[in-house]
This record gives C-alpha cells, structure tokens and sequence, in this order.
C-alpha cells in the first residue's frame, strides 16, 4: 500500500529540492508529499525539477506545522544520521522498508526528513516511533534531500514488490492526533497530583513522550490509559468534596 505513506519535508529552504524529491517519489510509486512550512513554494525552480512529476507538486499539502502532517499516521519514521541519538529504535533501511510494509496496509505512515542544513531538530524527533539513518561512508555521511528520499522510496518500492505475507498483525495502533490528546491529558492529571510540579519540571514529560513513542500503544490500551486517567481525576474530585457527615456533626453540636 504505497498509497498510504507519505513524504513529509520539513521547512526546506530550496524550493528545487521539493521538486527532485517530487521526482524521486513518483519514480517508485508513492504520491503523498507534505510540505511543513517551506520557504518558498510553489516555485518555477519546484516544476522545473519536477519534470513529469508536477501532479505531485500539485497535489502536495502545504502546512503550517508538523502536527497537521502526522495528525492521521499510525507510525512515524524520522531520518536522522546515525550517530545522532533519541532514544527511539533505530532503523536501517531495509528494516524500516519492511516494517512501513507491514503496517501501511492498516494505516497511514509518515517519513519525516529535516532541513537541507540541519535536518530534523529534537522536538520533531521526539514526536517519532521509530530513527531511520541511511548507512554511507563514515567519512562524508551527509546526503543531498532528494537523494535521501530517492533511497527510501526505492527500498519501499523494492519491498513492495515482494508478495506480503497474510500472516502479518495489522495491529490498529493509535493515531497521533490521539496521542497528542493522550499526552495533553496526561500532563494535566500529573500536575493535579503534583508528580510534576512547576519550579522542578525537569524533562519528565519529554521522557514519557519518548517512552510511548517508542512502545507504541494499540488503540485499545490507549484507551485502557486514559481510562485510568479518568479514574485518578474522579478520585480527585471526590477527595476535594466536602465531607457531609463533619457538616452534620457541626449541625448537632450547636
């Protein structure tokens, strides 16, 4: 299900690239091509590049942040090079092609890559499940955007090309618009019981993201999750409740 990844550039400078990169995905069959904030597009030098690709260019979806292109993904893929660490599993590229194989039948997925000069910050890899580096010469590891992109949907499309095995969990992960919810209750729940409080909050919350990025719930324990959270604010609320029987006591003794 090619139909069902999505290339996602993240705030790139030159507009070319978007159009190589167009190029590059229609070569090997994907189509879904999200621009997170790009300095300029559209842009003449986008189509030139673009060659027989301007349907894509034409069909990408320009956002403003990052959450708006991963909202609906079940999966999200960082590149990043190797020596670069967070904690999150860490993906060869045939590895990464086979397990985007498997899920892609069940849902969207996401491939996220960085700035031309810097790639994707902490923040953006933090909002990942999985780290995916292109293994290359150690001495010049740094590859051109499209260049990178034509790598990962050339191994996609050659995976693909393997008949799939019927035997695959297409396990219905949670989506991150959820996640995003899960997390947004969860911090609240933690400030209530003050497990966080506001002059020592450290990177706690950062620390539990990763934690579940990288576990990765099902649907069904996600809402297992926010059942418990629900469960804690009830407690919470009856806790504040006045006591009825210490108003009658009073009521007696006077």
């Amino acid at each position: 299900m090619l139909d069902n990844i999505r290339i996602v550039l993240v705030e790139t400078f030159h507009p070319g690239n978007i159009g190589a990169v167009a190029r590059a995905m229609k070569n090997m069959g994907l189509s879904q091509l999200y621009l997170v904030q790009p300095r300029v597009f559209p842009d003449p030098e986008a189509t030139s590049r673009a060659a027989g690709a301007k349907d894509l260019l034409e069909s990408a979806q320009v956002v403003s942040c990052l959450d708006e292109a991963i909202a609906d993904c079940q999966l999200i893929v960082g590149t990043s090079a190797r020596e670069r660490t967070f904690n999150l599993p860490l993906l060869d590229l045939e590895t990464a092609a086979t397990l985007i194989h498997q899920e892609a039948h069940s849902g969207q997925i996401a491939i996220l890559f960085g700035r031309e000069t810097m790639g994707l910050n902490n923040a953006e890899m933090l909002a990942c499940n999985r780290h995916l580096y292109i293994d290359a010469n150690p001495e010049y590891p740094v590859l051109n955007i499209a260049q990178a992109v034509q790598l990962v949907c050339y191994e996609l499309f050659k995976t693909y090309k393997t008949p799939r095995q019927a035997s695959i969990d297409e396990t219905p992960y949670a989506r991150q618009s959820e996640m995003v919810l899960f997390y947004e209750h969860l911090e609240k729940v933690l400030r209530q019981t003050q497990f966080i409080i506001p002059q020592h909050e450290g990177r706690v919350l950062d620390k539990i993201k990763r934690y579940f990025n990288r576990s990765r719930p099902e649907r069904t324990e996600l809402s297992i999750l926010r059942g418990i959270l629900n469960s804690v604010e009830e407690s919470l609320e009856r806790n504040q409740r006045p006591s009825h029987s210490s108003h009658s006591n009073d009521d007696q003794a006077s």
